[in-house]
């Protein structure tokens, strides 16, 4: 057997919130096609991001992946910023 390595998930997404100390709010939007009648779905989803050095701000388009739990509700961490806000 080969060693497994631990791949996490990377999302990309834009900041709603930067109010917080080290946390940040990001919203992925997501589409989907339906299985049974195929129309596509459109949805957000609202994740916290553990962002211990302010590198974002409120706007930023940012690249989080899925990390063990930091918090009751933080599981993202901040990977880069992909394209600031004007």
């Amino acid at each position: 057997m080969s060693t497994t390595e631990n791949v996490s998930r990377t999302l990309m997404g834009r900041v709603i919130s930067d109010k917080r100390e080290a946390t940040r709010t990001v919203e992925v939007q997501w589409s989907r096609r339906h299985a049974r009648y195929g129309k596509v779905m459109k949805g957000r989803t609202k994740l916290h991001v553990h962002d211990p050095k302010h590198e974002s701000k409120l706007g930023d388009l940012v690249e989080i992946k899925e990390v063990r739990p930091i918090s009751k509700t933080k599981t993202w961490q901040l990977v880069s910023v992909l394209e600031r806000a004007e």
